[in-house]
């Protein structure tokens, strides 16, 4: 588990708002890792090729069969899972896990700052909220960032 963990909850459309803190992420210099079920995953990977007509987004879906050497030089990372063939390959940690629904990576195994996204239906707010839940429990310093209060993304 992190030490820290950003939850962004109730948030409309999670795969808008990925794009949204990835082109953010990209655009600071940051490597993220996207943990999402493989649908979203799909969907996330189809938007970060046309969310911005003239802004590319540069990320690689794990697992799939990438040049070597891709994996350092691409700073956003997809994957349904925590990546061990990433680490195995000796490829860079990430600064960052932007979380849409997938588990957490193992204990000891992540970065220290997690940002965890939480759709606003009914099944998103109940995972988010065990996942809260399970944090709390672990002791882990939460910030909660509920959709509209703010700037988001």
């Amino acid at each position: 588990m992190p030490q820290d963990m950003e939850f962004h909850t109730g948030v409309p459309d999670v795969v808008d708002f990925a794009c949204r803190l990835l082109r953010k992420a990209y655009r600071r210099g940051a490597t993220v890792l996207c943990l999402a079920p493989a649908s979203r995953l799909e969907a996330l990977d189809r938007a970060l090729w046309t969310f911005v007509e003239r802004d590319f987004i540069p990320h690689v879906r794990l697992g799939t069969s990438a040049p070597s050497g891709l994996l350092d030089r691409t700073p956003i990372w997809l994957a349904t899972s925590w990546p061990l063939q990433a680490a195995a390959a000796g490829a860079a940690p990430r600064d960052v896990v932007l979380n849409l629904g997938a588990a957490l990576p193992p204990e000891g195994a992540g970065p220290a700052r997690v940002i965890e996204i939480v759709g606003a239906d009914a099944d998103e707010v109940e995972r988010g909220r065990a996942r809260w839940r399970e944090c709390k429990a672990a002791g882990i310093e939460i910030l909660h960032h509920p959709f509209g209060a703010g700037r988001d993304g």
